[in-house]
């Protein structure tokens, strides 16, 4: 039965299928140190959901086979994993190089017992993508927790200084998300603001500014509901629906893997144990998967994409129109 969503591709004449898959994105668990209210994960300090060991060497000697290029950590906080340094250290040593990006979380820096994530980082050009939803302090305490924005630039002015956002093998990308019910606005735009901001009242410097749509799902979607403004919020992302952002979609070029090692077209319907395929279908695990066949496999999809095609459109890399 198709969805909302099916409906406008099929209006559109917009198929949504895969391309060859250039991204594997591990989700390494929820554990955080942070609360964020946007949050699609329900991360957070105490979360038992993390990757192990075992899990780890299955996806490593899985991913060497295989002609994918970049490796893509997210969480929860990734750099929080046991496995987090010996997933990067691994990776590096493939025969052939593979882009490595972190989605950091720039408060852990400054959390006892993780002095040596920025120099890690530097040492192996892990890219940085971090989470920065706005240059004033009052928006980003607001979203992510009292005191985040302090430490967030504490945390950046430490990358800078090893040559993060200044260097161009030391990439450092800020991720905006709005603080509310409400589209990304022009992300050349934002970027110019950002670092016009950045450099001036703190001396910072980056590389790129990703804007990405909140989600409605997990935190944010109980937040919208607490507010009455799910149902409003909905509607505004699917009057935004943009045909023309569809072929930039991340799901196209991207395989999810959970903690677990299971399989999903995006980190969003990870989190809501949307499988890939059709309906009804079982679990699907990273090294049981062969990469040719997987093109043919069917995305997933729900009320939930029109997220991702609202508006300038929203992915991992931020804006795709």
């Amino acid at each position: 039965m198709q969805n909302d969503f099916d409906c406008a591709l099929e209006v559109a004449a917009t198929p949504l299928r895969r391309t060859q898959t250039e991204i594997l994105q591990l989700n390494v668990g929820k554990l955080c140190n942070l609360t964020c209210l946007h949050c699609h994960v329900n991360a957070g300090p105490g979360k038992k959901e993390i990757v192990g060991s075992e899990t780890v060497d299955k996806i490593l000697r899985w991913m060497e086979r295989t002609k994918i290029s970049t490796l893509d950590l997210t969480g929860g906080t990734p750099e929080m994993a046991p496995d987090f340094r010996r997933l990067i250290t691994t990776v590096r040593g493939f025969a052939h190089p593979r882009k490595i990006i972190d989605r950091l979380n720039a408060t852990i820096i400054n959390e006892p017992g993780y002095e040596w994530v920025v120099e890690f980082l530097a040492e192996h050009e892990v890219e940085v993508v971090a989470s920065m939803p706005c240059y004033r302090p009052d928006n980003v305490n607001a979203q992510r927790g009292e005191g985040v924005f302090d430490s967030s630039i504490s945390g950046f002015q430490k990358l800078n200084e090893v040559g993060y956002g200044r260097n161009s093998k030391l990439r450092l990308n800020f991720v905006y998300n709005p603080n509310g019910a409400f589209l990304p606005g022009s992300q050349e735009e934002l970027r110019e603001d950002y670092r016009r901001e950045m450099k001036l009242h703190f001396g910072i410097d980056f590389h790129d500014l990703y804007c990405i749509t909140n989600m409605p799902i997990a935190r944010f979607a109980a937040y919208l509901k607490r507010n009455n403004q799910l149902h409003s919020y909905m509607q505004l992302l699917k009057d935004s629906f943009n045909p023309a952002t569809v072929s930039g979609l991340m799901c196209r070029n991207t395989i999810n893997v959970s903690w677990t090692g299971e399989v999903y077209d995006c980190d969003f319907n990870q989190m809501m144990e949307l499988r890939p395929g059709r309906a009804g279908e079982g679990k699907l695990h990273i090294w049981d998967v062969d990469p040719e066949a997987f093109l043919e496999m069917p995305i997933r999809t729900g009320e939930h994409c029109f997220g991702c095609t609202a508006g300038h459109g929203s992915s991992c890399g931020g804006a795709l129109e």
